[in-house]
């Protein structure tokens, strides 16, 4: 019997990943599920511990690299319309975990509502943005984050909020397997100044970043108050290659992919540059991509 049996409507099986991912590389998921209500969500979670499958959620794939032999298991995306809804309340907007960061940060910015301007040019959900608090040289998403509505293995969902919800350098303590929605605090502003700062971001990334290129964003943490990127900069690895993945010559601490790169190529060079750090600085570098 088919452990999904009702739900076919809302599950792929053998679903190619990389369909779903800015590398566009790896392999194929067991079970690819879409759910389109919060009981669907549940009832998935349910079956899914009950059968003992391995679940993992999908944002919009941003900074994440499949493996070529694909994953084991259910991958769950939360893009239906109750997954990508915002409303606003004052100075509060309320945004599901699916929402479209870059379009929240906008939308944000028109309605002369600031605190979110710093993610400017980060692709992304907001599920995954507070996951692994999204930011940059400008500042983090967790910042303006209050609190979070979560649901755990067992279909409960709880609320998590400030001072109990605590935000670091590109972690959280968030344990429930799913981010469903957050309310983040913003202040009134000029919508003209913003703007300009949102441009200003822009310029400042497209002049330091390779964005027309295939990437998944940073791959590597900083590390000790040191930038990742200058370290591989220093250690002379930029345009180094292997496969069809290379270090960026425009930002170091990216990985670009070019025509018939495989997820092996990628992770060969992760572990190239790691080895390299290592020796040179002694410094393990700690990844921000993420790899299933």
């Amino acid at each position: 019997m088919n452990i999904f049996t009702g739900l076919e409507n809302i599950v792929k099986t053998d679903c190619p990943l990389r369909d779903y991912t800015w590398y566009g590389l790896g392999g194929n998921a067991d079970y690819f599920v879409t759910p389109e209500s919060i009981d669907q969500l549940k009832d998935v979670l349910s079956r899914c511990k009950e059968n003992e499958i391995p679940v993992r959620l999908l944002g919009f794939g941003s900074n994440l690299l499949i493996d070529d032999e694909g994953v084991r298991g259910a991958v769950i995306k939360l893009e239906g319309n109750n997954f990508t809804k915002t409303s606003y309340d004052g100075n509060y907007v309320i945004a599901a975990a699916g929402a479209n960061l870059s379009k929240l940060v906008l939308d944000c910015v028109r309605k002369g509502l600031s605190g979110l301007e710093a993610l400017t040019g980060i692709p992304g959900s907001l599920g995954g943005a507070i996951k692994m608090n999204a930011g940059g040289n400008f500042g983090d998403i967790g910042a303006s984050v209050e609190s979070v509505t979560l649901m755990d293995s067992d279909g409960n969902i709880f609320v998590k909020s400030k001072p109990e919800l605590v935000f670091d350098y590109r972690w959280v303590n968030i344990t429930a397997k799913v981010i469903l929605d957050a309310k983040i605090q913003l202040v009134e502003s000029d919508p003209e100044q913003m703007l300009k700062t949102i441009k200003e971001i822009w310029i400042y990334k497209k002049n330091s970043q390779p964005l027309n290129t295939k990437n998944a964003g940073c791959v590597f943490r900083n590390t000790r108050g040191l930038s990742a990127g200058a370290l591989i900069d220093r250690a002379g690895l930029k345009g180094l290659q292997i496969g069809g993945a290379k270090v960026s010559e425009k930002h170091a601490n990216f990985i670009i992919t070019e025509k018939d790169c495989k997820s092996h190529d990628v992770k060969r060079l992760i572990d190239a540059i790691k080895q390299r750090i290592a020796e040179q600085f002694d410094i393990e570098l700690e990844l921000e991509l993420e790899i299933w």
